[in-house]
């Protein structure tokens, strides 16, 4: 399987997911963590670009720069729930996916 393969089939797998948790994350978390939805509008930018280019890499540099600036490089806050945990997990999974 070539490499675009294997990153379209990793990164389906990720956005699945994270498309359902990011905005209940946002929803519980966005009052004590204002923060989130800045995260939020950047996962859409990045699955928008990744649904947009199915034969390419699309360029996610700056916008995972900007993660990895708001969210202290994926650094997991201690008054957060498990999905909020596995949202920055994943999101960090996905960087690694993209950007090498």
């Amino acid at each position: 399987m070539s490499d675009i393969s294997n990153l379209h089939k990793k990164s389906n797998e990720l956005f699945m997911v994270l498309v359902q948790y990011v905005p209940v994350v946002d929803r519980v978390h966005g009052e004590h963590h204002p923060e989130f939805h800045e995260v939020r509008r950047l996962f859409e930018i990045i699955y928008q670009k990744a649904e947009a280019s199915s034969s390419e890499i699309p360029d996610l540099h700056e916008e995972f720069s900007q993660l990895k600036e708001i969210t202290q490089d994926y650094a997991i806050p201690n008054d957060v729930c498990e999905t909020y945990e596995a949202v920055y997990v994943m999101l960090k999974q996905l960087e690694s996916a993209f950007i090498r």
